[in-house]
């Protein structure tokens, strides 16, 4: 393992995904993200790392696209399985800087922050290897992450609150040496607390790029979402493209 967390994402999680993240299975977010992915894809395949419950990869394949999977969960992927057209995917269950899949994509994408779940610079340079390696000559490696809150921290100060709702309160805390934020979540869910806290590397726009680099790869695009709005200064977010140079 290349600095991969310990598979946290069991069945509790799992069966409640959508309930926990409400904001990322919303039907506008979720297609978006189809509708660019669908057209850096062209004809396909499609490689996910990180599929999980099939959020963004069961949409893709009803749209007509070969879909295929890289999983830690074997609980997330139990659920996508469960889903209308899960047994049509194909789903590798393992580390996704280091699994390997048979035969190459015209796509390969990590979504949703995820390349944060891989806590060494060594891991996710080896992810951007691997994702490489799956792609064909002109393909496309595409991440969605979010940009590191640090410059919003009062001077001394390490946690910084991403969400506060009657439901849900969520920050982040970050180890600046060690380039990690703690990220730590509180739910309030059937008259129950319950809490998740998981360690991320944070990473810059700049960071992913170079890794790009040492893989083979240039960077072609980057938005600030799925709309495709510019990416700016003041950007929150980002959707980087890069393309495998040969």
């Amino acid at each position: 393992m290349l600095g991969m967390i310990e598979n946290r994402f069991d069945e509790w999680i799992a069966q409640r995904y959508a309930i926990l993240w409400p904001e990322i299975h919303e039907p506008s977010f979720v297609d978006a993200s189809v509708d660019l992915l669908t057209d850096l894809a062209g004809a396909g395949p499609a490689l996910e790392l990180g599929i999980g419950t099939g959020r963004v990869g069961l949409p893709l394949s009803r749209r007509g696209l070969r879909v295929h999977g890289i999983e830690i969960s074997p609980a997330m992927v139990k659920r996508l399985k469960e889903q209308p057209g899960g047994v049509d995917i194909p789903v590798t269950i393992g580390d996704f800087a280091s699994a390997r899949v048979d035969g190459t994509f015209s796509l390969v994408f990590l979504i949703r922050n995820t390349i944060t779940n891989v806590t060494t610079q060594d891991g996710q340079v080896a992810t951007f290897r691997n994702a490489a390696a799956h792609l064909d000559p002109g393909g496309c490696f595409v991440i969605e992450n979010y940009i590191p809150e640090l410059r919003r921290l009062p001077p001394g100060e390490t946690r910084h609150v991403f969400r506060a709702t009657a439901t849900h309160l969520a920050f982040e805390e970050y180890d600046i040496v060690r380039q990690i934020a703690f990220s730590h979540h509180y739910w309030v869910i059937d008259g129950r607390l319950e809490t998740f806290s998981t360690p991320h590397r944070y990473v810059w726009p700049s960071e992913l790029d170079l890794m790009a680099q040492l893989a083979g790869m240039r960077l072609r695009k980057r938005w600030s979402d799925w709309h495709r709005s510019p990416f700016t200064s003041d950007s929150r977010n980002h959707i980087s493209v890069w393309e495998k140079v040969s």
